[in-house]
């Protein structure tokens, strides 16, 4: 017997735009596949106001903050990275969130809890409540905060993530490697990114530098990329409007490149570059991969998005540097190989998991139905 009328809580955190992304993902195909009452909750954000004003602030500024060496956020993640060193850690976190989660799964009695952050609060509050547990890990590395023993199923990026999580005791069929959410766009363009490049006229490098840390080496990697002379160059700043009206008095004589504020429709931007320089955030690495857009991180801040540049450049598809001339070197020596294009593209092929969210979505719905027709 289906559950008709299912209900479905999604949490995530405002803790960089990639988790809000994947629980939108998420939130869109639940709706797709007629399930219209599926919450977003921002729960560190509607349980702990105060703390989360400061502690996103702080994650904010933490590019800033690792740039002159007081890299708190790195310190962080690496003494906490492993389950056996962190019982304390992980404890607090399950405190995190607990009363508020439970106050909203009485008012809106889901049938199923969504972890796009990882929150330890939510595995045992659901565990008590007898309510199914799922948690999407959005990065290609793992850390203990997303381990608990009462998760009734990960989804993850890769096999690799799926063995790491193995090994910590869990059940093959408790793990699905789902690939990560994106944006709905990013997989439909996937299919045409081909005949776009066949209709760009110049090779142009896109660069991402929306995040705070940007503005500590952008100049100076403008001006080593400007020496390359053939190539179109955009710079995306995001909101920081700042920067991009100081890059566009800067560099208003050089014709080549284009400074542009926030994108909306950034899927077509990255569909006609060439490659893309950006941070190692797992939504946008998957966003790249998706298009089979040659990867190249600059500067990876230490904790998670060192440990995705790490992964990625290990299986080929990104290039990772620490110095501006080594960028510099690495994107001529692409682009001037078209050979090796190809065989980056290739290997994106075999990292692609497409339509990650509806995948995702339709297993949880699955277990529902299931669930029901078990309790009745």
């Amino acid at each position: 017997m289906r559950n008709v009328n299912p209900r479905v809580l999604i949490l995530t955190a405002s803790y960089g735009n990639g988790h809000i992304q994947a629980s939108h993902a998420i939130q869109q195909q639940f709706i797709k596949q007629g399930i219209e009452q599926a919450t977003i909750i921002d729960l560190m954000k509607e349980g702990h106001p105060f703390l989360n004003k400061i502690t996103t602030s702080l994650y904010k500024k933490s590019p800033q903050s690792s740039r002159m060496g007081l890299d708190y956020y790195g310190w962080s993640y690496y003494l906490t990275r492993e389950t056996k060193h962190t019982a304390l850690f992980n404890r607090s976190m399950q405190v995190l969130g607990r009363k508020k989660l439970m106050e909203v799964i009485h008012q809106q009695r889901p049938d199923a809890v969504v972890n796009a952050f990882p929150f330890g609060a939510a595995p045992e509050v659901c565990s008590t409540m007898g309510i199914q547990n799922f948690t999407v890990i959005t990065d290609y590395a793992l850390h203990s905060t997303w381990i608990h023993p009462f998760v009734d199923k990960y989804y993850v990026a890769t096999e690799d993530l799926k063995q790491d999580i193995i090994s910590k005791g869990f059940a093959k069929e408790r793990v699905e490697v789902s690939g990560i959410p994106i944006r709905k766009e990013f997989d439909e363009m996937s299919f045409n990114r081909g005949a776009l490049m066949r209709r760009s006229d110049k090779k142009t490098i896109l660069i991402m530098a929306a995040d705070s840390g940007a503005v500590s080496y952008i100049e100076e990697m403008l001006q080593m990329l400007l020496l390359l002379g053939s190539y179109r160059i955009v710079v995306v700043c995001g909101r920081n409007e700042k920067l991009k009206q100081r890059l566009e008095l800067q560099y208003a004589s050089f014709r080549q490149l284009k400074v542009l504020g926030y994108v909306d429709r950034i899927h077509e931007l990255m569909s006609t570059s060439s490659c893309i320089i950006t941070k190692a955030g797992g939504l946008t690495l998957t966003e790249a991969i998706a298009l089979r857009l040659p990867i190249f991180i600059y500067k990876p801040y230490a904790g998670q998005e060192r440990e995705n540049a790490r992964y990625l450049a290990g299986m080929g598809v990104a290039s990772v540097s620490h110095h501006v001339e080594e960028l510099s070197a690495q994107i001529q020596f692409l682009l001037t190989n078209p050979g090796l294009i190809e065989a980056v593209e290739s290997r994106m092929i075999g990292l692609q998991k497409k339509h990650a969210s509806a995948l995702i979505v339709r297993d949880i719905i699955q277990t529902i139905d299931q669930q029901v027709s078990v309790s009745i």
